[in-house]
């Protein structure tokens, strides 16, 4: 096992079967499709927005690109999502968040269909993961998990500890160790003792939004870490929520920031798209 989980080479090999899989889905005369929308100016979104659009083109996949203005009103962007809720080409639809204020980002989750949610985000899909039922999973805490199982860190009978308790990372995060057989614990602000609760993880995944907050008095010797936030240091370095630095020699596996957890999301977003073909047709038959 390699001490730092490449995410790069992991995402690529993903991307490189789902590049397979919709070669295969075309000659069968199916093409695949992904509205992305994106609404105000945010760099960041853009940023992202870009990236899922080059993933889309490298893997095959049609991409969608609806870039509103900032005053978009809340009605017209429910619309648009009607509009490709009922367009039988579109398989998937995302809505890059952070929208802007006066639009409520629940309202616009739960107006997407859950057949074409590819970010996993709709309370319908979330409820399926709860119960193991066939569903898109929110795609970092899917990315971790295979993260995981590809770099042959065993995850069943682990003791897992989750720090952050997020609807996008923490919950689904927890909830899909627990579908691998893990014992696991989330952590939160209100966590009374949390390196006491950190240090007993065999694997300790941190998602809490706070620049190194994690240093090596945290976790246990010979832990798996899996660092899931991103900032910029006092040096305008990316970095994450784990002092990697501070912690790397006492971790028997750690993922890097940039490089890690990143990489594996677009890479999930790509294999939901093309899972949304399969999630369409069970619905059609």
């Amino acid at each position: 096992m390699e001490k730092i989980i490449d995410g790069k080479s992991i995402s690529q090999a993903i991307k490189d079967e789902c590049k397979e899989r919709c070669a295969a889905y075309k000659e069968k005369g199916l093409d695949v499709t992904l509205a992305v929308i994106i609404v105000g100016n945010d760099p960041a979104s853009k940023v992202y927005v870009g990236n899922k659009k080059k993933a889309c083109t490298a893997v095959g996949i049609s991409s969608l690109s609806y870039e509103l203005s900032e005053d978009t009103t809340e009605e017209q962007l429910l619309k648009l999502i009607d509009d490709l809720n009922n367009d039988s080409k579109v398989n998937g639809i995302l809505v890059q968040l952070p929208l802007p204020k006066g639009i409520d980002e629940k309202k616009v989750i739960n107006a997407i269909s859950p057949l074409k949610d590819v970010d996993g985000f709709h309370p319908e899909n979330v409820g399926k993961m709860c119960i193991g039922e066939d569903g898109f999973v929110s795609c970092t805490p899917a990315g971790i998990v295979e993260l995981l199982k590809r770099s042959g860190i065993k995850i069943e009978g682990k003791e897992c500890v989750v720090v952050g308790r997020s609807n996008i990372v923490g919950k689904p995060m927890s909830l899909l160790l627990l579908r691998e057989n893990a014992t696991v614990t989330v952590c939160h602000s209100k966590t009374k003792d949390l390196k006491e609760v950190t240090r007993r993880a065999d694997i300790l995944i941190v998602a809490v939004g706070k620049p190194k907050m994690i240093t090596a008095d945290y976790i246990k010797e010979g832990a798996v870490v899996i660092d899931v936030g991103i900032h910029r240091d006092e040096n305008n370095k990316l970095c994450g929520d784990v002092d990697f630095v501070d912690v790397v020699d006492k971790a028997s596996a750690i993922t890097p920031v940039p490089g890690g957890v990143g990489p594996m999301t677009i890479a999930m977003l790509m294999y939901n798209c093309l899972e949304s073909v399969v999630l369409q047709n069970q619905q059609r038959d």
